[in-house]
């Protein structure tokens, strides 16, 4: 796919918007916020051992999906956090960053298939290190990621199979990848540099994309919310960077919930291992 027909698609979707918002009876939208705390102090002569620290987050997801009811629907997802830990002795330093943007649009051509547009924004807000200590034992960071470095920008076609509500996998056969280092100075400290060559500031890549989406109350104010992603560029068909986030809420109130978070990414631009994250919060929640 000529890389023309998907400036036309990001030219269309602005125009189907404000057509759409014409009709506000078709639209569906969603509105969370929160913080979310943790907190941990010990005396001088506790003797169960610890290091006082304290941890702040927060996080914005916010939906608008549209539907005539008949064969068009729009879909968008906007998902934003930020968080940082401090422990005695040390500086603050990043607990989670995240920037995530998706919207697609949808034709039905027959009972749980669709047509679909896509394009999907990703990268962080703040500066990544890397924390070592040097042979005198002073400890320093290194300076591997920021903002539009790497940024992802992906624009999709293809087949959707939707047979219920929560659940949904898109087949992206003509997908265009752009992966964006801005900060060309980063292959000093970063080797891989995201898979660009020195000097450069992008990358685009034409490849097959999956992407399954799960998003279910399993149990009384117990939501489970995973989504996988698979892409392989055709140049290069077995190199397959793939992605799993998944998030358990449990709902303790209308205001109180706590979250368990994990991802895993097996993405060979950045290392040859599996990475992998984890976070545990108890957190206050403002639904609008």
């Amino acid at each position: 796919m000529k890389k023309k027909h998907y400036l036309l698609l990001l030219l269309l979707t602005p125009i189907f918007m404000v057509h759409a918002q014409n009709d506000t009876l078709h639209w569906k939208k969603s509105l969370q916020t929160g913080l979310n705390l943790n907190q941990a102090s010990f005396s001088d002569n506790w003797k169960g051992g610890g290091v006082n620290s304290i941890a702040l987050g927060t996080f914005l997801n916010a939906t608008a999906s549209y539907s005539d009811k008949k064969k068009i629907t729009f879909d968008n997802d906007l998902q934003l956090a930020y968080g940082f830990v401090q422990n005695k002795g040390q500086t603050a330093r990043k607990s989670q960053d995240k920037i995530f943007f998706d919207s697609k649009l949808g034709y039905k051509i027959a009972k749980n298939w669709n047509l679909f547009a896509s394009v999907n924004f990703s990268s962080q807000f703040d500066a990544g290190f890397e924390y070592k200590k040097d042979q005198a034992g002073a400890e320093y960071a290194i300076l591997l990621s920021k903002f539009m470095a790497p940024g992802y920008l992906t624009s999709s076609i293809g087949l959707e199979y939707k047979p219920v509500d929560y659940f949904w996998a898109r087949f992206g056969t003509g997908t265009l990848r752009q992966t964006f280092v801005l900060d060309t100075a980063l292959y000093q400290t970063n080797p891989k540099y995201y898979g660009l060559e020195r000097g450069k500031k992008v990358r685009s890549e034409v490849a097959f994309q999956f992407i399954a989406n799960f998003d279910k109350d399993i149990a009384t104010n117990l939501n489970l919310k995973t989504r996988f992603s698979a892409l392989a560029p055709y140049e290069n068909i077995g190199r397959i960077v793939s992605r799993l986030d998944a998030t358990l809420t449990a709902k303790v109130n209308k205001y109180i919930n706590v979250n368990l978070t994990g991802t895993m990414l097996n993405d060979p631009d950045m290392d040859d291992k599996v990475q992998y994250s984890q976070g545990f919060a108890l957190g206050i929640l403002f639904n609008m």
